[in-house]
């Protein structure tokens, strides 16, 4: 897959640190990927109802809902799809578990842009 076939790409990124996934919005969008941002696990949740995107980028740790509980819901009714979980305060456990209810991947904070894309596509080509 090539930075063209990007643009086909849709993203959810649910993380409570504001800056941070402002930020990386900026970075995707720049490499033509089409990306929504929520701040929250519940706003996370309604997005998904209303357009689901093919990966959604979910941290860990946020105020309202932790990660895990959101992928446990998603499970019910958007078994296929793809979760990558994104976490500064990770653990092995915590990644196992996310793998255990179907995440896709798990990866740490701060995350290298590159291996991020890798992953996306990744999991892109998988479905």
């Amino acid at each position: 897959m090539t930075q063209e076939n990007d643009k086909n790409i849709n993203l959810l990124i649910a993380d409570d640190e504001h800056e941070f996934a402002a930020t990386l919005v900026a970075r995707l969008e720049i490499r033509n990927f089409v990306v929504r941002m929520v701040n929250s696990g519940h706003d996370a949740l309604e997005a998904i109802d209303d357009e689901e995107p093919d990966v959604l980028l979910l941290d860990l740790k946020m105020p309202d809902m932790d990660g895990l509980e959101v992928l446990a819901r998603l499970r019910e009714h958007h078994k296929d799809l793809k979760v990558i979980i994104l976490t500064g305060h990770g653990s092995f456990e915590a990644g196992r578990e996310g793998m255990e209810l179907g995440a896709y991947d798990y990866l740490m904070k701060p995350i290298e842009l590159g291996k991020l894309i890798e992953v996306v596509r990744s999991a892109c080509e998988a479905s």
